[in-house]
């Protein structure tokens, strides 16, 4: 039998005990059963001012699970967050998150205080929306690009090349109606995005599911922006003409936005890190990263540099490496070393837990 332990679902602020009932939630297993004829509850795990929202549950590797085991999970992960929200602000974390017991939870909450604090900060007040755009008449619209002018034109010079059209020639045109139809849905797209924007605070776009997806991308709004945001979703659904069929779900957490994970150090990234922006000693102090940070993206930015190659992958890179010193340095004891000793340097330590936002 797998040792029990904590699951994770999030964190919200405040340090007091609290309980969750989680009538409805479906359970870890498809055929576990209640031990009693009490509801399930999930509970807080405390350190200072900020609480894990917890359940039991065996310590295992979630990632390993099998599809429709993992399914379960995401499903329960996301109605249990879902009953925490109804009154509280809740930072999700990481499906599949879990820890050893209560103590264990404590140390990712003390590792992670200052970064779980922004995000609480930033996600307080707001909602997700995603939203989903689907072309009604894939075969129609298709028909529409290939009919247009620009296949036209290429279709008429394959036509009359001596001997008619091969079959190179055929995948050609295949393969330039589908490049057609990508912009024309990329267009689409960044006019739907164009109209919703300014209801939102930021947006993420996700990866479209298949051909017949425009749009799928995630808005964080002020939560009294959402009738607005619904009305104005509405509106594009009626001007598309059943062209597009669009689709809303939320109000959600912020998962797209500000969702945690917990991982351990991995110096080989946090070497390579202090590289991309110059910091070829070991200090980790913030106003280094700061500074560090600052002088290299001057250098680097795509819009000040558009015609160097390579470019945007530089400046991704120095992003990211930002990103990777900044969070290792928020790591409780080295943050609270600091304030006690400014300027000091600080060494990177193997293992140490790092909670990190997964933007």
């Amino acid at each position: 039998m797998d040792a029990m332990g904590r699951y994770l679902y999030g964190v919200i602020s405040g340090g007091v005990a609290e309980s969750f009932p989680l009538a409805g939630v479906v359970q870890f297993e498809a055929n576990s059963a209640q031990e009693s004829a009490e509801i399930e509850r999930a509970h807080t795990v405390s350190w200072r001012d900020i609480s894990a929202v917890v359940t039991d549950a065996p310590v295992v590797d979630y990632a390993a699970m099998p599809k429709d085991a993992l399914a379960r999970l995401l499903v329960r992960h996301q109605q249990v967050i879902e009953k925490v929200m109804a009154t509280h602000t809740i930072v999700p974390l990481r499906l599949g998150t879990c820890a050893e017991d209560d103590e264990q939870v404590r140390r990712i909450l003390a590792s992670g205080y200052e970064t779980i604090q922004d995000a609480l900060q930033k996600a307080r007040g707001v909602v997700e929306i995603d939203v989903t755009a689907i072309l009604g008449d894939f075969d129609s619209f298709l028909s529409q690009i290939a009919q247009g002018p620009q296949v036209t034109r290429l279709k008429q010079s394959v036509l009359n090349k001596p001997g008619g059209a091969t079959v190179e020639d055929r995948v050609r045109i295949g393969m330039f109606v589908k490049q057609l139809a990508d912009r024309e849905k990329q267009r689409l797209a960044e006019q739907i995005r164009a109209a919703l924007v300014p209801l939102a605070e930021e947006f993420k776009a996700h990866d479209l599911m298949d051909d017949k997806m425009v749009l799928n991308t995630a808005f964080l709004l002020q939560k009294d922006q959402q009738e607005a945001f619904d009305r104005q979703v509405e509106a594009l659904n009626a001007q598309s003409d059943d062209q597009l069929d669009f689709r809303c779900v939320g109000p959600l957490p912020p998962y797209s936005f500000y969702t945690l994970q917990v991982k351990k150090t991995d110096l080989e990234e946090v070497s390579w890190a202090r590289r991309q922006l110059g910091l070829c000693d070991k200090s980790i102090t913030t106003e280094a990263i700061k500074q560090a940070h600052r002088k290299v993206a001057r250098t680097c930015h795509p819009d000040k540099n558009p015609d160097v190659p390579g470019i945007e992958k530089k400046f991704a890179d120095m992003s990211r490496a930002y990103k990777i010193l900044l969070d290792y340095y928020r790591t409780s004891g080295r943050t609270e070393h600091a304030k006690r000793s400014r300027g000091h340097e600080q060494t990177p330590e193997q293992n140490a837990i790092l909670v990190t936002t997964m933007k």
